[in-house]
Order: structure tokens, then C-alpha cells, then sequence
């Protein structure tokens, strides 16, 4: 939740003005949030009717709670019981924070984290280096404020002085801190110092990345369209703030449309009347194929339950080379699998977080299509079972998925090709082997179940691999459904 940036003062003639402090950053709480102090030390967060107990710390820490409100002084580093103290608050998403000359001087910025283990750095720039401003970083009104963010950045800038807004334009092009300085009203190299940590900013190269499609230091975003990478990150968890999910946001401004379209006017053709045969095998099992929210504990779901779907759905079935050698594209290995795929791209890779599958131990696999074999991931356990539990909470599900399959894609099989359209394209893919997978599951008479987001940052985490070159696009649960009596509801 964000507040409006603290008002600017008159200002006194500029000849009568002193030399202006540098700015520093101040840590503050979030609106709505407050700390309390216990006589043993504890320090304690209370917000959204929740408390938070936050560990015991030193009196000098203690006893500057309260300048939480309005913010203490923050250098980035980790070290320290208040650095410390920042450090869990930002856990749970309670801090931002404010660039400003001093304690009480209006904010030039705020900063807001839009990642949890993000902290703001003013990192060193060589002042005869040129800076850039990204070609994914943009502008736009949120509410009463301006604000400044990228999706490869952690944070987002509200801009709160109209220097910080004209330097930001003077960005578009590469210039150095030098040229900067010049300006009667420059906000302070620490302001370029944050946007270039969070790569708001970037410095350009002496040759190559003087383009206008510069890699900023990353050969892989040159294949990113602008929009692709914001929908990528905006439309899944891990990388913003934002509330997402189920929350019927708008169910108090307008009524729910219809489940049914009402039928256009004008004469019917009966379709009924051409019913002359029995529904076909493959009929029956598209109206066979529901969600399956709750796996048998007692029953889980077999390794070899695992290699049956997997082989049915995803495994590739042979390689070529594309297109023929009279055509003028360039030529393209190819790798089909058993359902479509654009251009013949087949991007997408599957991963299994299992927590409870007969013959198969639990762990994190990547499946290997070509050799249709799994292979262990190491990584981290509470990583494992944080994408579980999400999984589990995206569902309304008693208990974790018994195996969450991700699909990640490698963006680059795609927009190596395409443009304009690459991520819409890689998200068609996820719906058409979201169905392959749900139909070999009730030809097995297993349970399956779509969900609709995942946390592109943790899989990052877990497979070391960057959101941007091979991310998590989408993700279903699989198991051994708990047997009941009643029809489920479709979906």
C-alpha cells in the first residue's frame, strides 16, 4: 500500500540557499503498520489485525521503534541488529523506502519493495561512465502517484520531485554523471546509484549495446519484446507486489456476466437433428475429464503412474531438421511431441516437485523427453516444500499436490522466430498441453488439476536458472484422487 510522497516546501531564493546535504535513504513502515516494544526487548509488528513477534534486539534498537514511523536511517548493508531488524520487516513485506536529504526533508523517492529479500543498494558508479535508462523501464499513474518500474527490477520508484521526473527524461539517451551534474536541479548521484542497482538503469557498452535493442549486460533479453517480459512477470507471482489471486475485486462495481451468452436473434439450425451416432471413445473422455483438488494420502500416486503420463503427454517423438533446403528460413531443429505446437517450437519443459509418489523419492526431477527419463534436481528443501504449499493454497486444497508438474518455457525457442506475439504464444502452448495432461489423466483414472499462477522467482531459485531464459509459465497437479461417490462438479 502506498501513501503520497512527502510535500515539497516553499523554497527560499536560490542564492539565499546553503549547499543541499546528499540524500540518504530512510527505511519507514508501510502505512497501517506499527511497532511495539516489550520490556524484554522483543519487538513486535501489528498489521491487518495480525501480530508479529520479531525477536529480542538491543536497546538502542528498541528504543528507536517508533522513528520507524517516519524512518531511520538505512545504509543497505546486512549487517547490524537494525539492518537486521529491516531485513525481517521486509519479510512480510512491511517496509519501503524513502530518499530524502534528511529525517524531516520531502522524499525525492520512495522505494518499494516489490520482492522479499530485496534491499536497496546505493551501489558506486564511475562518474565518466555513461548511464542509460532500460528499455523496459516505463512510467505510469498509479492513483495520485507518478512511478518508475521495470520488470527485471526488484523494486518499484515512486517519484515524488519534479528534478527526479526531468532527470529520468534526460535518460533516454546515455549520458554521463558528469553531463548530469550540470543541471541546476540534479537529485544526487545516490538517486542514479538505486536505479542502476535495479537495473532501471543500465551502462551501455562501447560497441554493441549502443543499439536500441541492447542487451543491458544480458544477451538474453535481446530476444524480449517490451511487453512480453512486463505480462511475464505482472501476470504470474515472485516478482511484484500486487495483490493477485481469487479477490472478486470487482464485485461491488459490477454484476458477474452470465455463465451462458444469451443467443443472438435470428434462425436456429438444430444440431441435435445430426445426432445419429453414439459419442466416439475420444468424445467420452473429453466429458470424463475434471479437476481432482484432494489425492488419497493412503494411495498415492506410483512411478510408473508418472512414466504412463509422461509418455503419453510430453515425450518427444522424433527430431528434424526445418525447413526443407529450397526454402529461404533459416533452418530450425525441431523436436515434435505428441500434442502441437507453434512453428513447431516445443519450448516448453516439464519439472515434478513430488512429495509422495510410490517408487519415486521425494525431491525436485526435470523430465527429460528425449530420453524420457527423470532426473534429480538438488536444491533447497524448504524451497520444495514452499512450491507445494502454494500449490496447495491455489487450489483450496486439504493437503500439498502428491506431484506438481511445472511447465517451463525456453523463451527463446520462441521469440528466436516471432514477434509481437512470442509470450501470447508460449501461454496458447500451456493450455494445449494443460489439456493433453488432463485427458491422459482420465484415461488413467488419475486426478489432475490446473492452477492458474505460479511463483516465477522461486523456480528460479530451485533451478538456478534466470526468470527470463527458462521460466515457469504454468503448473498442474497430479495424484491419485480420493475415491467418493458423488459426481464432481466440471470445470
Amino acid at each position: 500500500m502506498s501513501t503520497l510522497c512527502s510535500p515539497v516546501p516553499d523554497l527560499l531564493s536560490e542564492a539565499s540557499q546553503p549547499l543541499a546535504p546528499p540524500p540518504r535513504l530512510f527505511a519507514r513502515l508501510n502505512p497501517g503498520v506499527t511497532l511495539e516494544r516489550n520490556a524484554t526487548g522483543g519487538v513486535s509488528a501489528l498489521f491487518d489485525g495480525r501480530v508479529v513477534e520479531f525477536g529480542k534486539f538491543g536497546a538502542d534498537v528498541t528504543e528507536r521503534a517508533a522513528d520507524f514511523e517516519t524512518g531511520v536511517a538505512f545504509d543497505g548493508e546486512r549487517d547490524g541488529e537494525l539492518s537486521e531488524l529491516v531485513r525481517r520487516l521486509a519479510l512480510y513485506g512491511l517496509v519501503e523506502y524513502r530518499l530524502a536529504r534528511g529525517p524531516s526533508a520531502p522524499d525525492l523517492i520512495v522505494v518499494e519493495p516489490q520482492m522479499r529479500d530485496y534491499a536497496p543498494r546505493m551501489i558506486e558508479i564511475d562518474e565518466d561512465r555513461p548511464v542509460v535508462l532500460s528499455r523496459f523501464a516505463y512510467m505510469r499513474r498509479r492513483g495520485a502517484d507518478l512511478v518508475l518500474e521495470s520488470p527485471r527490477a526488484m523494486a518499484l520508484f515512486r517519484l515524488c520531485d519534479p528534478s527526479v521526473t526531468a532527470m529520468i527524461a534526460h535518460l533516454s539517451e546515455a549520458r554521463t554523471v558528469k553531463e548530469l551534474r550540470d543541471s541546476a536541479d540534479f537529485p544526487g548521484v545516490e538517486l542514479l546509484a538505486l536505479l542502476l542497482d535495479s537495473q532501471i538503469l543500465f551502462t551501455p557498452g562501447h560497441d554493441a549495446d549502443q543499439a536500441l535493442r541492447a542487451a543491458e549486460g544480458d544477451g538474453d533479453l535481446v530476444l524480449w519484446d517490451f511487453h512480453d517480459l512486463l505480462f511475464h512477470t505482472r501476470s504470474t507471482d515472485g516478482r511484484h507486489a500486487n495483490p493477485s489471486g481469487g479477490l472478486y475485486a470487482h464485485a461491488d462495481l459490477a454484476a458477474p456476466p452470465p455463465a451462458v451468452r444469451p443467443s443472438w436473434p435470428g434462425p436456429a439450425i438444430d444440431l441435435k437433428t445430426f445426432e445419429t451416432a453414439p459419442p466416439s471413445a475420444f468424445a467420452t473422455l473429453l466429458r470424463r475429464r475434471r479437476s481432482t483438488r484432494a489425492f488419497d494420502e493412503r494411495r498415492p500416486i506410483t512411478l510408473a503412474d508418472v512414466a504412463r503420463l509422461l509418455d503419453g503427454a510430453a515425450r518427444i517423438i522424433s527430431r528434424e531438421r526445418a525447413p526443407d533446403e529450397d526454402q529461404d528460413e533459416p533452418e530450425l531443429e525441431t523436436a515434435p511431441r505428441p500434442y502441437p505446437s507453434g512453428g513447431a517450437s516445443y519450448e516448453l519443459e516439464l519439472y515434478l516437485a513430488v512429495d509422495r509418489c510410490e517408487g519415486l523419492a521425494r525431491g525436485f526431477y526435470h523430465y527429460d523427453a528425449s530420453s524420457h527419463a527423470l532426473v534429480l534436481i538438488e536444491t533447497n528443501a524448504q524451497w520444495l516444500t514452499a512450491m507445494l504449499e502454494d500449490a496447495q493454497f491455489a487450489m483450496g486444497a486439504p493437503a500439498v499436490p502428491q506431484v506438481l508438474v511445472t511447465m517451463a518455457a525456453r523463451f527463446g525457442r520462441v521469440s528466436w522466430k516471432y514477434s509481437g506475439f512470442a509470450y501470447a504464444l508460449v501461454l496458447k502452448h500451456v493450455g494445449v498441453l494443460m489439456q493433453t495432461l488432463y485427458l491422459m489423466a482420465a484415461e488413467m483414472e488419475i486426478g489432475a488439476c490446473a492452477i492458474g499462477v505460479g511463483d516465477i522467482d522461486l523456480f528460479a531459485k530451485m533451478t538456478g536458472l534466470g526468470f527470463h531464459v527458462e521460466g515457469s509459465v504454468g503448473q498442474i497437479a497430479i495424484g491419485r484422487g480420493v475415491q467418493s461417490d458423488s459426481t464432481p462438479v466440471a470445470d
